[in-house]
């Protein structure tokens, strides 16, 4: 059977390399699949997507997985061929910079192949199929009264694809990024195996993968890390004109986990406001419209306010301390007074409030639209040059969505994970989210805001701030190894271990596959 798909995809890749319009139905009768193979136009149309909307790649057909077995026969099937082709997983298509196409091969659509969780109370952990989406993962998990412990603002993305690259939010600081969580994932290396992996078994392809990129193999199943869910959450913002306050304030209080009977928050992130009209929306949804808060009233330095937002968890049967606890923290911040902004909300809402944000923009239609976001791990040492060289210089007083700003630690990472970040002991992300709107502003524009991201990196490289990438996109090996550093060695040899063809994972742009240059005509 696999013979005959690869003789079937052989045929297949000539007809789309020489533009014919006809494409061999043969290549749907691939083995005995528990899923299927596609080569429906609407199937490869929406593999050649992504959140981004910066640019497309159609791949030549589709696979829709129902198990691990169906991913490792279309995987080994490439690396079995003297041929060969590319593959990339695809979770929910939240991609930047088309990393999850791929050209001249398949594409495997993990989500929408859905299968029941499985759930251990007494060891609390959740055992979940890799295209899984985490608001999935919370709904099946809150029926138990637990919850995974970190999280990434945004829900509707794949478990797979989420601890390929880290997973970070306001609980980082103290849980560590999603890759931090992971008990034993079940992967599919780029030889087709399927391989169970953990701390104790196979630990140099669990570390391999966890932040990998998606370079070492595709994750099929994870066993993630849960505790028990509060049920209610006080979230909270106030505000700053001074960045070292509030740089300062966000330091302190991420620094409390090293206090185990200290009283703490249990989130902690920021934005920079630097548009007086995103202060009250998105973002700032809950600030009143019948009171805009106007950011020349409050005397920001350079036209630059900051918005600290805590949130502290609670149950019912705490809720009367509540009060209390945050009062007391609050006392040890120094933000503007009077500009403390407090809803308390379900637990579940507050993690899924970015996707109700998501609504609106998509009623406005202002959700499809191109996003060149930027995300950059800042060393705390660099973090006020960046403010004063970004913030208050390169942006000006525009921008065209948010820019988070918050620390995290870095002994919450596990530096044998494939994830880099800087080498301090205290970094920031900092988050450009920006659309690219076509409403006659031309600050708004894809080339615009493109450039400023040029700008933005420029200025970090000719300031000597060693920033890393989140969500990295790099179009030279060399800036790759740049980005690596000391674990540039490692991770290379880590992919011809895993990976020998680089068969996966292509629109990473890391490592050419060893098929890229086949002569058709040969064939």
């Amino acid at each position: 059977m696999v013979t005959k798909f690869l003789l079937t995809f052989a045929i297949c890749r000539l007809i789309v390399t020489v533009g014919l319009a006809v494409y061999p139905t043969e290549i749907l009768r691939f083995g005995d699949l528990e899923g299927h193979l596609s080569l429906d136009p609407s199937d490869v149309v929406s593999a050649s997507r992504d959140f981004g909307g910066l640019r497309g790649t159609e791949p030549m057909a589709v696979l829709h997985p129902a198990s691990a077995r169906d991913v490792a026969r279309l995987v080994r099937s490439s690396y079995e061929s003297a041929l060969g082709f590319s593959v990339s997983a695809r979770g929910h298509g939240h991609s930047i910079n088309g990393q999850a196409m791929t050209r001249n091969g398949v594409v495997i659509q993990m989500s929408g192949s859905r299968r029941p969780p499985r759930i251990s109370e007494k060891l609390m952990y959740v055992d979940v199929w890799g295209g899984e989406l985490w608001i999935d993962v919370l709904q099946s998990t809150l029926e138990h009264g637990l919850a995974p412990k970190s999280w990434t603002d945004y829900l509707y993305l794949s478990v797979g694809g989420t601890i390929s690259n880290a997973g970070i939010s306001g609980q980082a600081f103290n849980h560590g990024p999603q890759i931090s969580n992971v008990h034993e994932l079940e992967v599919v290396t780029g030889k087709g195996e399927v391989v169970t992996c953990s701390e104790n078994q196979n630990w140099e392809l669990y570390h391999a993968v966890l932040g990998g990129l998606g370079q070492f193999g595709i994750i099929t199943r994870a066993r993630i890390a849960l505790e028990r869910a509060p049920q209610k959450v006080r979230w909270i913002r106030v505000l700053y004109s001074n960045f070292s306050a509030f740089a300062e304030d966000q330091e302190f209080l991420i620094s409390l986990h090293t206090q185990p009977a200290t009283l703490k928050f249990d989130y902690v992130e920021g934005f920079v406001i630097v548009d007086e009209g995103l202060i009250n929306n998105w973002r700032s949804s809950f600030f009143s419209p019948r009171n805009p808060v106007k950011i020349s009233s409050l005397h920001a330095d350079a036209g630059v306010l900051y918005c600290l937002e805590i949130a502290k968890n609670y149950h019912q049967s705490n809720a009367q301390v509540i009060d209390k606890e945050v009062e007391a923290l609050l006392k040890k911040l120094n933000y503007i007074p009077a500009t403390e902004f407090t809803t308390d909300l379900p637990y579940v809402d507050f993690l899924d409030r970015v996707h109700k944000a998501e609504l609106k923009l998509r009623a406005k239609n202002l959700w499809d639209v191109p996003h060149p976001w930027l995300n950059l791990f800042v060393p705390k040492s660099r973090i006020t040059d960046f403010d004063k060289g970004v913030f208050k210089g390169i942006l000006g007083n525009k921008t065209s969505g948010p820019i988070l700003i918050y620390p995290m630690n870095k002994n919450k990472w596990d530096e044998k994970n494939s994830a880099v970040t800087p080498n301090e002991n205290v970094f920031y992300l900092v988050a450009f989210l920006r659309s690219a709107l076509d409403n006659g502003d031309e600050t708004q524009t894809l080339k615009f805001l493109e450039n400023q991201n040029k700008q933005i990196l420029r200025f970090c490289k000719d300031k000597g701030i060693e920033a890393k990438q989140y969500l990295p996109h790099y179009t030279t090996q060399q800036e790759w190894m740049h980005h690596f550093g000391d674990k540039w060695e490692l991770f290379s040899e880590r992919k011809m271990k895993f990976d020998p063809r680089n068969i996966l994972a292509n629109g990473q742009g890391i490592f050419k596959p060893s098929f890229d240059d086949l002569d058709i005509a040969s064939l």
